[in-house]
This record gives structure tokens, sequence and C-alpha cells, in this order.
């Protein structure tokens, strides 16, 4: 079996190293960034060759592409799409949620063409006046149920195209005035105030897999951050929300977590959550991750089995009529 983790490699195409590690770790994903990209014959060759090392064809390789700054693959290989607030603020709902729809859909078919098979995406954090620009934009609402009904318009077009969504940052990273990326956000809200950024992951608790918030909050577990938090991943992810799905943390090379590696990994595992992720492509701390990850098994390996059972072949559509309604949309964002 696969080990619980999932890592980042440096460049366009493994190295031998690279190909070592991954042979002999098995990690069950890989994660791409812009560093990974240049166009999509060598990301086609990327993601067979970390297949091949592992020896499963079915192996998950994720990437950010929720649209807007957060855009892994862009322009001039691949259009740009739009951050998830400029479409609620720009068209009413109903065809606000036909323009998520339809851009997940794109989405996927950019992301499956070139075997990337699972998207971390869509954000389901709730906007707050003082949120961070960390989120800002990726945010599509300020309104819980507004949050819930796009996001799970884009994350159904992901599935249409045969490509699995993560939603993020479980169990909301909204309310955050810091960015997890530099140091811990530390939120003050009561437990009722949190009950609203909690709404649209219950909302869409059935979709396959979580990705959690690197955010401390006081009333739930005032020592912890959600990633590491054992109360937060029993009584409120998999408890109050009710989760039953994959969960995976967010980036374990983030300064909002301290420690050695092995320690930040022990740590989410403790906590509850199934898998690890690093990102930044660092062989040595994807080593140390590896050492402290062991393979997938019990309840876990059952919910990535039935996260990976969620992805169907893609939907036939109409991409030139497709491309055309997507073209209407971004001239009426531009105004």
């Amino acid at each position: 079996m696969p080990k619980a983790f999932i890592c980042g490699c440096a460049g366009l195409a493994l190295t031998p190293e690279e190909h070592s590690f991954f042979r002999a770790a098995d990690p069950w994903g890989l994660i791409l960034f812009k560093r990974n990209v240049d166009d999509a014959d060598q990301i086609r060759a990327l993601t067979r060759s970390f297949r091949a090392c592992v020896g499963r064809a079915d192996a998950p390789v994720l990437i950010d592409q929720e649209g807007g700054r957060v855009q892994r693959m862009g322009p001039p290989r691949w259009r740009t799409y739009p951050a998830a607030a400029a479409l609620e603020a720009a068209l009413p709902e109903g065809e606000a949620e036909a323009a998520a729809r339809l851009t997940g859909r794109l989405i996927a078919d950019d992301l499956n063409a070139v075997g990337i098979t699972v998207d971390c995406a869509p954000v389901l954090d709730v906007a707050q006046v003082e949120t961070h620009a960390a989120i800002g934009s990726r945010a599509y609402s300020q309104r819980p149920e507004r949050v819930a009904a796009m996001a799970g318009a884009f994350a159904a077009g992901l599935l249409a195209g045969g490509v699995l969504p993560v939603i993020k940052h479980i169990p909301g990273h909204g309310r955050a005035r810091s960015d997890s990326h530099y140091e811990l956000p530390v939120v003050h809200a009561t437990r009722e105030e949190l009950e609203r950024d909690f709404a649209p992951f219950a909302a869409l608790r059935d979709l396959p897999i979580a990705m959690t918030a690197h955010v401390v909050y006081r009333a739930l577990d005032p020592a912890r951050p959600a990633t590491t938090s054992p109360v937060v991943v029993r009584d409120i992810m998999r408890g109050e929300i009710g989760y039953e799905g994959l969960i995976m943390s967010d980036d374990v090379s983030m300064k909002a977590l301290s420690g050695s590696y092995e320690k930040r990994a022990k740590a989410i595992f403790d906590a509850g959550l199934d898998l690890v992720l690093h990102c930044n492509g660092d062989l040595d701390q994807a080593r140390a991750v590896a050492s402290a990850s062991d393979e997938l098994s019990g309840e876990a390996l059952r919910r990535a089995e039935r996260a990976l059972a969620a992805r169907r072949p893609p939907e036939e559509l109409d991409k030139r009529e497709m491309e055309a309604n997507f073209a209407a949309i971004m001239a009426r964002l531009a105004g």
C-alpha cells in the first residue's frame, strides 16, 4: 500500500534522485506547482513518470487550479480563469452558479488532458471584512449559503470532467487575519460565530476530499491549529460538520507549523488526519515526512479508496459551445 503522504517535485521532470525516492517511499500522490509546468507534453510526461515510479496507474496527481491568482497552469498555453469572488460579484444567482460549474468543467478538461486527476479547489472559506488577502478573492462570498452554492457548482463541474475536487480549508479560513504561509493565524471568534463558517463544509460534506486550515480557533482548541488538533478533527470536522471523506493537511512546510518535519507529520497523524501534504519539492524534507508516514491502512485506506472511486470518466461536452459561453462570461466580468 502507498504511504499516507503527498509530495511535490523540484522541476519539470523527475531527477534520478526523485525517481529513487518515489519508488522507495511510494507516496499516495504528487502535487504540481508552477515550477513543474511548461507545456502539455511536458506535464503528461511528468505525470506518467510519477505513476511509473510508484507502479500505480491511478496514483493521484494534484494541482491548485482555482482561477484568479491561484492558477498553476495559465497563459499563454492555458486560458485565464476568474477568481471565485468575481463570479458572485458580477452575476445574478443562477447565472453565477452556472458560470462556476462551467469554469470547473473547463478546468477539468485542461487537467485531464495532461494526466492531473485532483484539483485542490474549491475554496469553501466564508469571506469576512477582515479576511486576509491570502484568501481574499479566492472566497466566493460573505454569505455561507452562497459559498456552498457556488463551490458546489464548481465541484460538480470538476466531477463531470473526471477530476476530483478538494474542499478547503476545513473548518474555515475566512476569519484569519494573517497568512499561514508565513505565520500561525489565531481566530478569536466565539463558538457560535464559527458555526457560520462550518456551514458550507457541512453542506458539501459528501465531496470526497478535504484540506485543513493551519489556523488556531481559540474557542475550539486554544493551543493547536486545526491541522494538528484532535479536538477540532474529531469534534468539528468529523463530528459537527459530519465530514466522512478523506482529509489531508495543508502544506506541512508552511511557517504556521513548527518543529521538525517528522514531528509535524506525526502531530498531523496523531490529530486524526489521513494524509500529510508536503509541497515545496525539498527532497530532504520529503524524506523526513516519509519517515513519519505509515502505509495507508484501516479507515484512512478506505477513505482513500472511496475518494478514488468517486472519479468517473469525463462526460461528453460541446467544447466549442462551452468556450463561447465562457468567453461571454469573461466579457461580462470585464464590464
